[in-house]
């Protein structure tokens, strides 16, 4: 079981970082931003990490795909946090 505080710090942090990116149209802010979810999801609780690490993932494939997957993953936090 995942503690509520873990689930909500998360998406607190998500959230923000994936309006910025939503909204930016600088590709070093988006490059910061992979980097402190890189950072974040390092430390996090592992169960968490599985979930939210998805973003990063498909960062690093193709940039395109990462607003969208970061947008899951704000979701799939809401969802947690009921």
């Amino acid at each position: 079981m995942i503690p509520k505080d873990a689930i909500e710090s998360a998406f607190c942090f998500f959230h923000q970082k994936q309006r910025i990116y939503q909204y930016s149209t600088l590709d070093w802010q988006k490059d910061d931003i992979e980097y402190a979810i890189g950072d974040y999801a390092d430390n996090m609780n592992k169960e968490l990490y599985s979930i939210l690490a998805k973003g990063r993932t498909h960062f690093l494939h193709s940039h395109s795909t990462f607003a969208k997957e970061l947008l899951d993953a704000v979701e799939d936090l809401e969802n947690m946090l009921g």
